[in-house]
């Protein structure tokens, strides 16, 4: 794969790695895509649909695998650690863009219902400002989400509090939900900012 990015995250309670074909099991991950007993749910506010068939899945693990080779992107197959609940079960996944000219990380996260409430987005973001800033460094991590999403707009605010960002407004027709165009909320976070922080989450990168 390529050389960018990094392969693996290490954080206290979660493994990420890099979505491929010798790291995800296909159709394992379309079972989990298609019919997860809340997968209805889960992509309520997503910009993707459940999976029809198991070629939809494939081709989107085909195409992540292109951005992170071309690193244009990565997208991370979230995998709870030994010790939590369900621990090495696929929890969801978690990618980002970068925009190098603008130096500028856009990220985002999906998990299985079973996982939330725990504080996954938070700790896989804390992973995510430090591979843009201390690895890449980027300049601005960006995240948006549907206005109307609560349970995620309560966890990116909690997080960009913690690391001095803010919320930037209100992106008009910003995403497609549903072939509707849909408001986001946009968050941000400096390298600046970040560094002023305190960093309470120990994360690990393997090559």
């Amino acid at each position: 794969m390529g050389d960018v990015f990094p392969e693996t995250i290490v954080t206290d309670r979660l493994r990420l790695e890099a979505v491929g074909p010798e790291t995800v099991d296909t159709l394992e991950l379309y079972e989990i895509c298609s019919s997860d007993p809340y997968i209805d749910e889960v992509t309520e506010y997503m910009p993707w649909d459940p999976h029809e068939t198991p070629k939809e899945t494939l081709e989107f693990v085909e195409e992540v695998t292109e951005q992170y080779e071309s690193s244009d992107g990565a997208s991370y197959v979230i995998r709870p650690r030994e010790g939590e609940d369900r621990g090495g079960e696929i929890a969801g996944t978690a990618g980002f863009g970068v925009e190098w000219e603008k130096r500028t990380l856009g990220m985002g996260i999906w998990l299985r219902k079973p996982f939330w409430g725990r504080g996954y987005s938070g700790e896989r973001a804390a992973a995510f400002l430090e591979l843009a800033f201390d690895r890449l460094d980027l300049e601005l991590v960006a995240v948006a989400a549907h206005v109307d999403n609560d349970r995620s707009n309560r966890a990116i605010e909690k997080y960009v509090e913690t690391y001095g960002g803010s919320r930037e407004g209100r992106l008009r027709n910003y995403v497609v939900i549903n072939d509707e165009p849909a408001d986001c909320y946009r968050y941000s976070i400096s390298q600046s900012e970040w560094g002023d922080a305190a960093h309470e989450v120990t994360v690990r990168f393997e090559d």
